[in-house]
């Protein structure tokens, strides 16, 4: 009887022992020193931030000729019996003086809008070669385009796809900005074509070097512009350079440029 009450307790008792021993194994610290040449900050206090804009409402980078290089693709499929090109992988810009050129004018208005807008524009289709521009479009009225000697550009702006005429007004104010030196109003003051072989709802505007035609989304809807957004396309009327109009040439379409 003693026994059974004594193993009881001496199991208990070397519980407790162990319990003992593991708590003060594990109950260690860390002292803490300093030394003598330490001292004390003052964290500076907080400043709001502006928030920083939306990556979309801030222009790119500047606009130059080759932002202009032709969108077409050999990954594109057979349409309606015709392949598409390589892009620019495959040929340059158009050529004068043997560098590759796309009309100056073009540059500096979108460059302009770009600017004053605060909003980035989106080049849906700048120059085409021979290819590209059928592939996208095969009509008869588009053989001609001057997409394919660097003298037409279609584009949106990007955050304000559906007000386009805010490019169109900045168009008109690059001009009263930048006056030329001969004939001024001729450059200044803008028509609207009133014919109706353009075949678009909105009258065009133009002055003696651009033209300029509105989009709405169910007009013009080429394989360049496949978006849902009104859109603006400026073609040159006149080179100031060589003074002279601006016309298709089936010669610089064809040959005037670079294949690889």
């Amino acid at each position: 009887m003693y026994m059974r009450l004594l193993l009881p307790t001496l199991l208990l008792a070397g519980c407790e022992s162990s319990s003992d021993q593991n708590s003060s194994t594990f109950q260690t610290g860390e002292y803490i020193s300093r030394n003598s040449n330490e001292f004390h900050f003052t964290v500076p206090p907080q400043t709001k931030q502006p928030l920083s804009e939306y990556p979309w409402s801030i222009p790119s980078t500047k606009i130059n000729k080759y932002s202009f290089r032709c969108k077409g693709d050999y990954r594109n499929p057979l349409l309606e019996g015709h392949f598409d090109c390589g892009s620019a992988n495959h040929h340059s810009l158009p050529l004068r003086d043997n560098e590759e050129f796309i009309y100056p004018i073009l540059i500096n208005l979108l460059n302009y809008i770009q600017d004053k807008s605060g909003y980035t524009v989106v080049i849906t289709s700048g120059h085409r070669c021979p290819e590209h521009n059928t592939y996208i479009d095969p009509s008869t009225s588009n053989q001609t385009s001057k997409h394919l000697i660097g003298a037409e550009v279609s584009f949106y702006l990007a955050s304000l796809e559906n007000d386009p005429i805010r490019s169109v007004e900045l168009v008109k104010r690059y001009y009263l900005e930048h006056p030329q030196k001969k004939t001024i109003s001729d450059f200044t003051q803008f028509q609207r074509y009133d014919k109706d072989d353009v075949h678009l709802r909105t009258p065009p505007w133009y002055n003696k070097e651009v033209f300029i035609k509105l989009y709405q989304p169910d007009e013009g809807r080429n394989g360049d512009n496949k978006h849902p957004y009104p859109y603006i396309s400026i073609q040159v009327r006149w080179d100031e350079q060589l003074q002279q109009r601006v016309n298709y040439s089936w010669d610089k379409s064809f040959k005037g440029f670079y294949r690889n």
